[in-house]
C-alpha cells in the first residue's frame, strides 16, 4: 500500500517538481485554485470548510501545503489578501492536519530575514521586511508553534518548470533573451542562494521518509548573486559574447519592483548538512539541468 499524499497549491512551479518527484512512490491527490494540469482538481485552501472536508476525505498520510503569494510587489498592495492567503490558510492547514494526526509540510522563505547578515543558518531568528515575508514568516511561526509533527523548509531564489510556470529571475532573464534584448540590466547589490524545485522536492521526500521533522534550510550549494547567477546563465548558454550585462543599483528598478527586499537572503543548508541527507546540489550544476532539461529550443 502506498501512503497518501494530500499537496494544496500544487499548480506552481513548486507543485510541478513536488508532483514528479512522488508520484511514483505515493498516492497523490494534488490540488489548486487555478487547474492547469490533468493531474490537478479545483481547490481555494482559503474556504476552511471546503478545504478540511476534501483532505479528509481523501485520508491521506501527509499534508503539504505549497501555495502562496510570492510577488511582493503584490503583497504589499493587498496586504489583507495576503495575510488570507500566506497566514491563515496556513493555519487552517495546521488544524487539518492535527486533526488527522498526520504531519505537515510548509513553505517557507530567506524572504523573512532582514539580510543585515551576510548568511543565514536554520537557527538564525527572522526578522521580517515587507508584508510578504511578514506573511510568510507568521505562517512559519505558526506551524513551528501549534503543528504535532511539521516539516518546515525554506527555499531561495527559486528556480523551475521551465516557461511555463516560472516567474522569476531565470524565467524573467530568459524572456528578455527570447525577445531579442542584447542588453541585460542586473543588479549588483542582492545576495541570495537558488534553489531548483527538484532539488528541493527530493531533499523533502528524504527528510519525511527518514521522519527528521522539524525547520530547515533548504538551498543549492554555493553562497551566490543575482550578477553572478546571469553572467553563469550566459555561459550555459553560450551567449556571453553576445549579450551586455549592465549592472545597475536595486533604485534602477524600483518603478517596477518597490517592495523592500534584504540585501542578502544567503541560506546555509546547516541542518542538511549535519544530519547528512542534503540532496542539494551547487546552484551552478543545478542551473545548467534546469536549463538543459525545461528549455531545449526556447531561444530558437
Amino acid at each position: 500500500m502506498k501512503k497518501k499524499i494530500y499537496i494544496a497549491g500544487c499548480g506552481g512551479m513548486l507543485g510541478e517538481a513536488f508532483y514528479t518527484q512522488f508520484k511514483d512512490e505515493y498516492e497523490l491527490k494534488c490540488t489548486d485554485k487555478d487547474v492547469n494540469e490533468d493531474w490537478l482538481s479545483y481547490l481555494d485552501f482559503r474556504d476552511f470548510d471546503l478545504y478540511k472536508k476534501d483532505v479528509e476525505k481523501f485520508n491521506p498520510d501527509y499534508l503539504f501545503h505549497l501555495g502562496a503569494y510570492t510577488d511582493l510587489e503584490f503583497c504589499e498592495k493587498n496586504p489583507d489578501e495576503t495575510y488570507v492567503t500566506n497566514t491563515l490558510a496556513v493555519e487552517n492547514a495546521v488544524y487539518i492536519a492535527n486533526s488527522l494526526n498526520i504531519p505537515i509540510l510548509y513553505i517557507s522563505t530567506a524572504g523573512i530575514f532582514d539580510g543585515k547578515k551576510e548568511f543565514y543558518d536554520d537557527w538564525d531568528i527572522p526578522n521580517p521586511l515587507g508584508v510578504y515575508a511578514r506573511s510568510k514568516y507568521m505562517g512559519e511561526r505558526f506551524v513551528v508553534e501549534n503543528a504535532k509533527r511539521y516539516l518546515v523548509c525554506r527555499a531561495g531564489w527559486m528556480m523551475g518548470s521551465g516557461p511555463k510556470k516560472d516567474k522569476k529571475f531565470i524565467q524573467k532573464l530568459m524572456k528578455q533573451l527570447k525577445e531579442g534584448k542584447r542588453e541585460l540590466f542586473i543588479v549588483n547589490d542582492k545576495d541570495g542562494t537558488p534553489t531548483y524545485t527538484h532539488d528541493f522536492a527530493r531533499t523533502v521526500k528524504e527528510l519525511i521518509k527518514k521522519e527528521f521533522w522539524g525547520l530547515y534550510n533548504c538551498v543549492c550549494g554555493g553562497q551566490t548573486s543575482r550578477l553572478e547567477v546571469a553572467k553563469e546563465l550566459l555561459q550555459i548558454l553560450g551567449k556571453e559574447n553576445d549579450i551586455k550585462i549592465t549592472t545597475v543599483s536595486s533604485d534602477y528598478f524600483k518603478d517596477v519592483y518597490f517592495a523592500e527586499r534584504p540585501a542578502s537572503e544567503r541560506l546555509i543548508t546547516k541542518k542538511l548538512d549535519l544530519r547528512g541527507i542534503n540532496k542539494m546540489r551547487n546552484w551552478k550544476v543545478a542551473l545548467k539541468e534546469y536549463i538543459e532539461n525545461y528549455y531545449v529550443g526556447y531561444l530558437e
